[in-house]
C-alpha cells in the first residue's frame, strides 16, 4: 500500500527493492533497499523529493543508525541544513546523552550528542524502516529532551503488522510503503 509519501517515492522504493525469502531465518522474507542506493539516479531523485516535501518545514534531519545515515545526510545537504546522528550507545565519543528502549529480549540505548541540537530546532528523523518503532520513539525522546521539535519520522518502509506507528503517538509518521 502506498503511504503518505507520495506515489513517486513508493514507486521509486518498490522498483529498486529486492524480495529475499528465508532470510535472516526461515520463514521471513526480507526486503532489501540497499538496491535503491545503488540506483544514482533513482536515489538522486527520492533525496530531491523527500527534500522537496521537507523544505521550508524543518531546521535539521536526523538520521538514526545506520541506514538513516544513508538517507538523512544526502536530505540534509540538499535543503543546505545540518545532519544530526543519533546512534547505538558506545558509538559517540565525548559528551553523550541518551534513552533506552525495549527490545524483544532486553534493552538497548540511543545516544546524541546534546550540542549539535538547538532549543526549538525543528527535525526530521529519517529512516529506512518503521518496524517496532522502539529506534524512532527514543529518537523522539532524545531530540524532545535536547529542547528540538520533531517534524516528523519519515521511513521508506512501514511494516505495518509490527505495531511502530502505535507508538508513535504525539508525532506525525510518513512512509512510502505500508508492508
Amino acid at each position: 500500500m502506498i503511504g503518505e509519501l507520495g506515489d513517486r517515492i513508493a514507486t521509486l522504493v518498490q522498483n529498486n527493492m529486492l524480495e529475499i525469502p528465508d532470510f535472516p531465518e526461515p520463514g521471513v522474507l526480507f526486503r532489501d533497499i540497499t538496491e535503491l542506493f545503488a540506483n544514482g539516479p533513482a536515489f538522486k531523485e527520492l533525496v530531491e523529493l523527500i527534500g522537496a516535501r521537507y523544505a521550508g518545514r524543518i531546521d535539521a534531519v536526523a538520521g538514526l543508525e545506520s541506514r538513516g545515515f544513508i538517507l538523512g545526510a544526502p536530505v540534509a545537504a540538499e535543503l543546505g541544513l545540518g545532519m544530526l546522528t543519533i546512534r547505538k550507545a558506545g558509538k559517540l565519543p565525548g559528551h553523550v546523552i541518551g534513552v533506552d528502549y525495549e527490545l524483544e529480549y532486553g534493552t538497548a540505548r540511543m545516544e546524541i550528542h546534546p550540542e549539535s541540537v538547538h532549543e526549538g530546532q525543528r527535525v526530521l528523523i529519517i529512516d529506512d524502516v518503521l518496524a517496532t518503532g522502539g529506534t524512532a520513539n527514543a529518537a523522539v525522546k532524545l531530540l524532545r529532551q535536547c529542547g528540538a521539535s520533531v517534524e516528523a519520522v519519515a521511513v521508506l518502509l512501514e511494516l505495518d503488522a509490527l505495531g511502530g506507528r502505535s507508538v508513535l503517538t504525539d508525532v506525525a509518521v510518513e512512509s512510502a510503503l505500508h508492508l
